[in-house]
């Protein structure tokens, strides 16, 4: 019994020595700043980094809050540049300058990531006022990548920094905003850049070119160019000049330095911060993910690129002659965008990853979304009467939405939507009438994702008026033409029997002479025979005449050219007397 129980207790030591181990272990990653210390003046800026040691294992999760001096620091911005982050959960990071917090929250991406020098964000602050200024982790929870989320948060380091009361500080955005160093001497100088305005922001531009103006007491001036955003010049130039013009820096951060001096001594340095990104992002690939569905509308772009300096600001996307869609990094969901619905086709894909320096780099790609079953017209109103509607029925592969298209012989489209049965059945009365015509009806299956079918084999629908209208219409045109007929053929009668008559008297008179009137007379029947014959031109080739209207006209044509023929041969004799008399 005794035995047993020294084995249970040795037992019992062994495991907890073994958990204690295995706890100790797993409790060993941490957060650390860089840098951990150093000085810098009033109203200065300067970068900290915020990075983890995970001791050799794998994490795929991070949290914390930051605590810093409110009265002695203020964060001017969060740079998450080269984060082993993939995805900001539940939001990015922000900052709070008058609590003196700043706050992350993000996921890494299987596998995790496993290292010492874990990049998760970058710090810009500034300097408010003299004294010790202490960044910590009120809190913070590193998580293993062990399917369980292992909290292996260990104690994170602290960093220190001293801020003074003088010395050279670097300006924001080209402002120069160094202190005085000595009562009455110069204040710090104001530099600004045609080429580079802004120091936040990154250019292609490799020569800057810098400018400042100088007071009446100014006796001599330094300034220098490096990567030292401290540095205070030690070498007085020759002359009192106005302006700088590097030429050819390489890429990088680069820093402009001036300091003036007048009879009481020298003043303050400014600073201009210059940043030069000339290299375009990574070339990348662009890869169509449509979750096995060639049907689905809103396929995902799987594409990712980095960008060493500057930075990647955002991605164009334009699918063929599709508007084009601007994408930021953070929208980018592990690697993929989802594209909003799109019909099917044939596409050609480009993409363009720029950074902040406006460089960029393009990646093309096919993109094909194949249609869905068009849905099938099976029964409808082949004529209609107008102010009646449109009547269809059909079936789909599936139930969805039938999109109606409606096209007359002026091409006007008329579309309507309606929804379909479970079964994917469908029956349509247009909502509207339409006027006399003919009109080619079509429909489009489109289903809940988007997707959309190829329109359906149209079919033609005449529209016309009520059959009562049509007799109408008939029986007007009829009695027209009748009554037309009728009144050429009296009129032409008159002309005939009027030349006769005229003739005759002629004859009797024995007036031998063509005289005036004849002349007139016959004017006068040209002119009707011109009136009559443009009449027979409107009515011949009307749809509407029978073959015996027809057969009237061309008789009573006929009859005009026999008249004028036998008028003018009549004056022609005549005058044939008179000459010979």
């Amino acid at each position: 019994m005794a035995k047993t129980q020294k084995i249970l207790i040795s037992f019992l030591v062994l495991f907890v020595f073994l958990f204690d181990y295995h706890f100790s272990f797993a409790q060993s990653a941490n957060f650390y700043f860089s840098p951990s210390s150093n000085s810098f003046s009033i109203g200065q800026t300067f970068s900290v980094t915020v990075y983890v040691n995970t001791n050799q294992q794998a994490i795929n999760a991070i949290s914390g809050i930051i605590n810093f001096p409110a009265d002695k620091l203020q964060v001017t911005s969060l740079s998450k540049s080269g984060s082993i982050v993939s995805m900001w959960i539940p939001q990015e990071p922000s900052f709070n300058n008058t609590a003196g917090t700043i706050n992350f929250e993000g996921v890494i991406v299987n596998p995790g990531y496993t290292g010492s020098n874990g990049k998760i964000l970058t710090i810009s602050f500034k300097t408010k006022s003299a004294g010790t200024a202490s960044l910590m982790f009120s809190s913070g929870a590193i998580l293993a990548n062990d399917g369980v989320g292992t909290n292996i948060t260990g104690k994170s380091e602290t960093a220190q920094f001293v801020i003074k009361a003088t010395s050279a500080t670097e300006p924001g955005a080209g402002e120069a905003v160094t202190p005085v160093s000595k009562s009455g001497t110069p204040q710090a100088i104001k530099i600004e850049s045609s080429t580079h305005p802004n120091s936040q922001n990154w250019y292609q531009n490799d020569s800057p070119k810098l400018t400042w103006n100088l007071s009446d007491d100014i006796t001599k001036i330094a300034y220098a160019l490096d990567q030292n955003q401290t540095t205070v010049p030690n070498t007085a130039a020759e002359q009192l000049v106005t302006s700088y013009q590097a030429q050819n820096l390489k890429e990088g951060i680069w820093y402009f330095h001036l300091q003036a001096k007048n009879a009481l001594g020298w003043g303050s340095v400014s600073h201009f911060k210059i940043q030069i990104d000339k290299t375009p992002p990574e070339s990348f690939t662009i890869i169509v993910d449509n979750q096995g569905d060639p049907t689905n509308p809103q396929p995902y772009l799987s594409f990712t690129t980095k960008d060493a300096l500057s930075g990647i600001n955002y991605y164009e996307i334009q699918i063929d002659q599709l508007p084009i869609i601007k994408v930021t990094p953070q929208e980018i969901q592990n690697g993929k965008y989802q594209i909003p619905v799109t019909p099917p086709d044939s596409y050609q894909v480009l993409i363009k990853a720029i950074d902040n320096a406006n460089n960029f780099t393009i990646a093309t790609g096919d993109l094909i979304i194949e249609p869905l079953k068009s849905p099938v017209i099976s029964d409808y109103s082949k004529q209609v009467q107008i102010n009646e509607p449109i009547t269809l029925k059909g079936t789909a592969d599936k139930a969805g939405v039938i999109e109606i298209s409606v096209i007359n012989e002026a091409k006007e489209i008329f579309k309507e939507k309606i929804n379909t049965e479970n079964d994917g059945s469908w029956q349509y009365v247009s909502s509207k009438s339409f006027k006399k015509g003919v009109y080619l009806v079509s429909a489009i299956l489109i289903d809940k994702r988007g997707a959309m079918s190829n329109p359906s084999e149209a079919v033609r629908i005449t529209v016309n008026a009520p059959l009562f209208i049509q007799i109408g219409n008939l029986l007007i045109n009829y009695l027209s033409v009748i009554n037309t007929l009728i009144a050429l053929v009296i009129l032409f009668t008159l002309v005939i029997l009027y030349g006769l008559r005229k003739i005759r008297i002629l004859q009797k008179s024995k007036i031998s002479t063509v005289t005036e009137d004849e002349k007139a007379l016959y004017q006068v029947f040209i002119g009707l025979r011109k009136d009559l014959t443009n009449q027979i031109s409107n009515l011949e080739g009307q749809t509407y005449l029978s073959d015996k209207e027809a057969q009237i006209l061309d008789e009573l044509k006929k009859s005009l050219d026999n008249a004028e023929k036998s008028i003018a041969k009549i004056i022609r004799r005549k005058a044939k007397v008179d000459n010979e008399a």
